[in-house]
């Protein structure tokens, strides 16, 4: 788990991404559609762009509210529209971006 840790260290630092920015990014770059026509700066610039706006809308309660997640999914959608994100795997994508913003939101709260 630390040689994975320190992999996902170093992929971030290469990319210039934090590690939240890198976790968006990663799921992104899921749909390897997305990574051939976008390719890194692109899904870099995204990435940047939905942590900072997921950061600011992220509350305590706001994955027991439905109305909350609901405002973030269009958000996201609103972003990967914006960037031109391949519409193939858009659902998906922001079903992983959802739960990066899960798993990352503890620590935003805090």
């Amino acid at each position: 788990m630390a040689k994975d840790f320190a992999k996902a260290s170093k992929h971030g630092e290469e990319l210039g991404l934090n590690f939240d920015e890198l976790a968006f990014y990663d799921a992104l770059a899921e749909n390897e559609s997305a990574f051939e026509e976008m390719g890194d700066e692109i899904l870099k610039v995204i990435a940047q762009e939905l942590t900072n706006k997921l950061r600011k809308s992220v509350s305590v309660d706001w994955q027991k509210r439905e109305s909350v997640r609901a405002k973030m999914r269009n958000m996201i959608r609103i972003i990967l529209r914006k960037y031109k994100y391949p519409p193939d795997k858009q659902l998906e994508a922001i079903k992983l971006v959802m739960r990066q913003a899960e798993v990352l939101s503890d620590e935003w709260t805090s």
